[in-house]
């Protein structure tokens, strides 16, 4: 059975959003995760889930956790276009090539976690914009921001990400790790 990205899973208590095409990989960053009922996490396009579960929430959340969080701001249109086509006409090698540059620089084979996710869920992945004023309001009501990020990430820019993110959150920075936060 496949977990879409836009749903969560209750795993130890903690609500986790998957990233794009995947499902299961919460196991990848249970160094990072808080295991209690009052943390949301997300781990790249599930990391924007999160944020806007956490937004719309009118639950108690303390933690929001952002593992990788997929950030396109500084991408142009036509790379949106690019990647839309190259998934539409090829998919099983663009998700091998998706799938590398997740592991990337480690060589964890991720291949039992994926769960191709469909064009609509990646255009939403490549188009969607953080909105500070989210970000600020969830701060306000006393959530502990974290986001967790890997110095070789292959799928974002890591720096334009590390600097959109550092006024807003508390940001880690991992030397030699990628977008799945290993070495």
């Amino acid at each position: 059975m496949r977990i879409s990205p836009t749903k969560y899973v209750e795993k130890y208590f903690l609500k986790y959003f998957n990233g794009f095409s995947l499902c299961g990989e919460e196991i990848f960053f249970d160094t990072w995760l808080i295991k209690n009922d009052f943390c949301v996490a997300g781990f790249s396009y599930g990391a924007q889930k999160a944020l806007e579960y956490t937004f719309k929430s009118k639950e108690r959340i303390d933690r929001l956790i952002l593992l990788s969080p997929a950030f396109f701001h500084n991408q142009k249109v036509g790379f949106v276009r690019t990647q839309l086509h190259y998934f539409h006409t090829a998919r099983q090698l663009y998700m091998s090539q998706f799938l590398q540059n997740i592991s990337y620089p480690s060589e964890v084979d991720i291949t039992p976690y994926l769960h191709i996710g469909s064009k609509e869920e990646l255009e939403e992945l490549l188009t969607y914009k953080w909105d500070i004023n989210k970000l600020q309001t969830i701060q306000n009501r006393g959530t502990i921001i974290e986001v967790f990020l890997g110095e070789k990430d292959k799928i974002v820019d890591a720096k334009a990400v590390l600097d959109f993110f550092t006024p807003l959150a508390t940001t880690y920075y991992i030397k030699e790790a990628g977008h799945l936060l290993k070495r």
